[in-house]
């Protein structure tokens, strides 16, 4: 485990694995580093990997005061302990700091599965509000099932097989702070992303974040699409060779 000091003063945690091209790994909201231990192994074949706890959960720090760009300085902090240039590869709410990120750093190269973006008809959605209301009654289950439910697009979160022995309860706080990121966040019409780009999504993935996908797709100039079949929102744990394949081949082809 090795550690980076962000702009704030805010200690994060990493692991690093194998050698190559670096690619730094952001998860989502209910992740934190170990949720790519499935893919890591496949991209560490070619890749030099860099899997950070993000700020509030895990090995890392956090700050009392919370905001989007504060994980966007963490970013540019890991960024600049790591030779050579960087892909970066974001997940739901990784997703959507590496976006927020390219409006102030040179990344060489995105990749976004899902990233927490809402467009169109989704754009009003509460979700960060409900959940606090469930926290304000004593709910923290509760407040996580919802958020299962309706981040993820897990119809039945209490049937997952770690459902609720591996849940994290505790971090449930930090996941409405980031659903209110998420909710203020808004997809400029035309970002500013000159880089190539990889979008990924699963064919059985959220509605409202395969529609961010798309409209992604449609703004980014450089972008590549690809859906896995019969795979959700989670195909770094269900579809991790599959998915380590998709990013090897578009690094290798971005970098021909």
């Amino acid at each position: 485990m090795q550690t980076i000091t962000s702009a704030d003063g805010t200690s994060i945690a990493y692991e690093q694995h194998g050698e190559g091209p670096p690619l730094v790994l952001l998860h989502g909201s209910s992740g934190t580093r170990h949720s790519w231990e499935a893919v890591v192994p496949h991209l560490a074949e070619s890749f030099q990997v860099i899997v950070p706890d993000r700020r509030g959960r895990g090995a890392s720090g956090d700050t009392d005061e919370y905001e989007l760009g504060r994980e966007v300085t963490d970013l540019r902090a890991l960024l600049g302990a790591v030779d050579g240039e960087a892909t970066v590869f974001g997940h739901s709410f990784g997703g959507l700091v590496t976006l927020a990120a390219t409006e102030e750093i040179d990344i060489e190269r995105l990749v976004l599965y899902e990233p927490a973006v809402l467009v169109g008809e989704y754009r009003d959605d509460d979700l960060a509000a409900r959940m606090q209301d469930h926290l304000d009654a004593g709910e923290r289950e509760a407040a996580m099932k919802l958020f299962y439910k309706e981040g993820g697009g897990v119809p039945a979160p209490e049937q997952l097989p770690f459902w609720p022995e591996e849940v994290p309860f505790d971090i449930a706080d930090t996941v409405v702070r980031e659903n209110e990121a998420v909710e203020s966040y808004e997809l400029p019409t035309a970002p500013d992303i000159d880089c190539p780009t990889l979008l990924l999504t699963g064919e059985r993935g959220p509605e409202h974040l395969r529609a961010a996908v798309q409209t992604l797709d449609d703004r980014i100039p450089q972008s590549t699409l690809v859906e896995f079949e019969e795979v959700g929102h989670m195909a770094i744990e269900s579809a991790p060779e599959a998915l380590a394949e998709a990013v090897r081949s578009f690094c290798l082809d971005a970098q021909a």
